[in-house]
């Protein structure tokens, strides 16, 4: 390619499309690519679609991660790409700074009718993570106080803040000394909640409504009472929506199924509508006003991309494909609808302890079999690594039936799924007539999949070997 042409993008992605471990290999994270290896996650996909990847032999992948919950409209939707389109023909002025963009005020317009009256002030962002620093700020700077607390198992972001809130020793260990003050709970123990809430330190108690580490949630009214103890004390609750929201759980937003008046939520992920980084903080107005409090303060809190044209349409064209595909409703009902025909494998297969879940967010945890031939592989593997077992059956999940699934966190027995709330009948019936046949598997020890378990206790000295499934969001 001569220096003076432009670049064909799509000859060069067709050229050498295929390189991609190697090059990941060779420029970026070599471990990660050692991974995915190890645990046969080395596909290399040429499109997506919908619910589904396709590898360069056009077979297709049953995609029940959709990205960690970005893609809860889909993959490449034809509504957001008529978005995107539309934008980049119009040549409009982008990322000013020293202005006041049309579409951002416009998404926040279409982003606040779908949160009740009281959270009526939006800031723009690019991460689950940033969303969440940037919440953490907020609140001390609304309440004057610096502590913070969050719930054990809890994920908030990799980056500094997101971090010192994070319930997950894993995700903490070597990257101290983090933000100080900062304190994790017990779900469901509201007597050590108000031990800490009682120090009048504390900025803002944390949560995910339904977390992502294992998909965990309080019975009973332990939210409400929470949020009780968090105004009789003076400390705003955040409600972290990055992967609960946008009718993940069968509702709009998570905090509904309590009914929760959060202070602040943060939102992302599937606000991207998969294509550009998307994210928002959504508070009172009179907590946002408290960071913006004087002219000289009017960008205090800042973001250069967190505005952009394309990550706004893409967040107006979500929204509305939501809205127009009824998928708050069909996650509701289809999700319902997929646990159920879980819990039917419960009869035949011991190894499933428990199935939970709300909307398409749901866990599968398993526990030791019944059955001897099933127990002596399952204890042979516990011996080494817990989270072998689930890492086992989500490999095969997808060697054998591409189906893409992950642990639902280190050291759990637990396979999460997240499919894209477009998904119907004949995912549903694939996903459970695979996770049958995987099961089924099981009680032939030895046999071929515990011969692939096998292989995973080699590489499991080096205990990071086997969790990627797991290490995202």
């Amino acid at each position: 390619m001569r220096a003076d042409m432009p670049l064909d993008l799509k000859s060069l992605i067709t050229a050498r499309l295929g390189e991609n471990y190697k090059l990941h290999e060779r420029h970026l994270n070599p471990t990660l690519v050692r991974v995915q290896r190890i645990i046969g996650f080395d596909q290399v996909y040429a499109r997506a679609e919908g619910a589904y990847l396709y590898d360069l032999d056009e077979r297709d992948y049953l995609d029940f991660l959709s990205g960690y919950s970005v893609f809860n409209i889909g993959r490449n939707h034809p509504a957001v790409q008529r978005a995107i389109t539309d934008v980049l023909e119009m040549d409009l002025p982008n990322m000013v700074q020293m202005d006041c963009s049309l579409l951002s005020g416009l998404l926040a317009e279409a982003l606040l009718k779908k949160l009740p009256p009281h959270l009526d002030a939006v800031f723009f962002c690019n991460s689950g993570a940033e969303a969440n620093e940037g919440a953490i700020k907020f609140a001390r700077a609304a309440t004057g106080r610096s502590g913070l607390l969050s719930l054990h198992g809890s994920f908030h972001g990799l980056s500094h803040g997101a971090l010192s809130v994070m319930g997950d020793e894993h995700f903490r260990e070597g990257f101290g000394p983090l933000l100080e003050n900062c304190a994790r709970v017990k779900m469901g123990d509201l007597e050590e909640l108000e031990m800490h809430l009682k120090r009048k330190d504390v900025a803002a108690f944390i949560i995910e409504p339904v977390q992502g580490k294992g998909v965990n949630f309080p019975t009973g009214d332990y939210y409400r009472e929470a949020q009780r103890l968090c105004r009789e004390h003076g400390t705003l609750l955040v409600c972290d929506e990055v992967q609960t929201g946008l009718g993940r759980t069968g509702r709009w937003w998570g905090f509904e199924h309590w009914d929760l008046e959060p202070d602040i939520i943060t939102v992302a992920k599937s606000l991207s509508g998969g294509y550009v980084p998307c994210a928002a903080i959504v508070a009172r107005r009179a907590i946002y006003q408290k960071t913006f409090s004087r002219l000289d303060r009017c960008v205090v809190h800042s973001s250069t991309f967190g505005r952009n044209n394309l990550a706004m349409a893409c967040g107006l064209a979500t929204l509305q494909v939501i809205d127009d595909e009824d998928l708050v409703e069909r996650a509701r009902v289809n999700g319902a609808k997929l646990v159920a025909r879980i819990e039917e494998l419960k009869k035949k297969h011991s190894l499933i302890k428990q199935v939970r879940g709300m909307g398409m967010m749901v866990a599968i945890e398993f526990h030791e079999p019944s059955e001897l031939s099933a127990r002596m592989g399952w204890k042979l593997l516990h011996r080494v690594e817990r989270e072998l077992f689930a890492q086992m059956l989500v490999t095969s999940l997808f060697q054998q039936h591409r189906i893409l699934t992950q642990l639902a966190g280190h050291s759990m027995d637990v396979i999460k799924i997240l499919p894209p709330l477009i998904i119907g009948d004949r995912e549903i019936d694939r996903f459970v007539t695979a996770l049958d046949a995987v099961l089924a598997d099981c009680r032939s020890f030895p046999g071929p999949i515990w011969n692939l378990g096998a292989n995973f206790i080699k590489h499991s000295l080096s205990r990071s070997t086997v969790e990627l499934a797991s290490a995202g969001s």
